[in-house]
């Protein structure tokens, strides 16, 4: 009797000691189990921040850049910066027919005088008064202007001109008018000329233009998006 009960004594322990097994093994799956979710969710919601956070800030460059639009077109357009249609093919290739840029209304009012190359804008003093128009600075006071053959002279050289569709910038012919000048650039004008020579109505045929008739420069291209920059 008595090896019998030690006996039922012995199994019990066993039995009881392999439930306390089975429980502790359950017990960490389970924390196991819900801590892979509580990771995950933490992850996740670090996750759902970063996106709100990136949402905010594209939010609040969209602003600025309404807020910034509103200002150059708006109040401070009359005074700094001023969109511009190019209408004619005057200037190909540097602008072409449709192109949109900005003309900065303050370059040569604090900043510097024109200089040879400037793409300008300003008040046709020609056919076309009253209204802006674009052409690229090719004489200055003092200079002398003429036309041999074709070619282009500034002070009886050709200028060296990368801005045209001509190999390597050499000088552009202008079979619209073979001959002309020489002229001499008067003080406070320049002398103007669109970029496609043979098909531009400038200072060949209305003169210099005075300073005083200068708007600004053209700063930067817009539109079209492809041809987006700084025009040579």
């Amino acid at each position: 009797m008595l090896r019998s009960g030690a006996c039922a004594v012995s199994s019990a322990t066993v039995a009881r000691k392999i439930l306390d097994s089975r429980s502790s093994t359950q017990t960490r799956e389970r924390d196991s189990f819900y801590g892979r979710f509580s990771t995950t969710d933490k992850e996740g919601r670090a996750e759902r921040e970063k996106i709100s956070r990136k949402r905010r800030e594209n939010l609040q460059l969209l602003l600025l850049m309404v807020v910034a639009f509103d200002l150059v077109f708006g109040f401070i357009r009359p005074f700094v910066a001023e969109p511009m249609y190019v209408p004619s093919e005057s200037m190909a290739p540097t602008l072409q027919v449709g192109d949109r840029a900005l003309t900065n209304k303050l370059a040569y009012d604090f900043l510097s005088d024109p200089e040879r190359g400037d793409l300008v804008v300003f008040e046709d003093i020609g056919k076309n008064k009253n209204e802006d128009t674009v052409k690229r600075v090719i004489g200055l006071p003092g200079d002398e202007i003429s036309v041999e053959d074709g070619t282009l002279l500034v002070n009886g050289s050709p200028p060296y001109e990368p801005y045209l569709d001509t190999e390597e910038g050499a000088t552009q012919e202008t079979p619209a008018l073979e001959t002309f000048g020489p002229v001499f650039v008067p003080k406070d004008h320049v002398f103007v000329m669109g970029d496609n020579r043979a098909n531009s109505y400038d200072s060949r045929f209305f003169g210099p233009v005075p300073n005083e008739n200068l708007v600004g420069e053209v700063s930067l291209r817009f539109w079209p998006t492809d041809r987006f920059g700084f025009p040579a």
